[in-house]
């Protein structure tokens, strides 16, 4: 048990206790209560507050037990990047920006969330310069889960 632990803590650089603090949750649900494992199936689906798992801190809600089964053989793969924030603010400045849980994208096997709201869509943004974002963006999330 001390031992999963420890490779948890390193696996992600946090405890349950930094997650809850640095990933975009609303008291613990993760991903607004939606599904993870439906955006990997080509669409977002809010999840059932009947069918969840907690993992590491925070909780996931499934649209199916088959979801949920999915989601616990790889956890670490359905998480979204950056705790769930947007990638683009992630990217530009470095902060912690709400997103629209449907405007998102699937980039080598990574799930990325994005602001869309009031005609302002930054998945547009990030796909214009993608390569330097994420780069940018990976550094700026490293600080927050030292």
């Amino acid at each position: 048990m001390i031992l999963a632990m420890v490779w948890i803590t390193d696996a992600f650089g946090q405890n349950e206790i930094s997650r809850i603090k640095d990933y975009n949750v609303k008291d613990g649900i993760a991903l607004q209560g939606y599904d993870p494992t439906s955006y990997f199936a080509g669409k977002p689906i809010p999840g059932n507050d009947k069918i969840k798992f907690v993992y590491t801190g925070l909780t996931y809600f499934f649209s199916s037990h088959e979801n949920l089964s999915v989601f616990k053989s790889n956890p670490g793969k359905y998480e979204p990047a950056y705790g769930g924030w947007c990638a683009y603010a992630m990217g530009a400045t470095g902060e912690k920006v709400k997103v629209d849980p449907e405007t998102y994208q699937i980039k080598e096997g990574r799930l990325y969330l994005f602001y869309n709201f009031w005609g302002n869509n930054t998945l547009e943004d990030w796909n214009k310069n993608l390569d330097e974002l994420k780069r940018r963006a990976d550094r700026n999330w490293s600080k927050f889960i030292q």
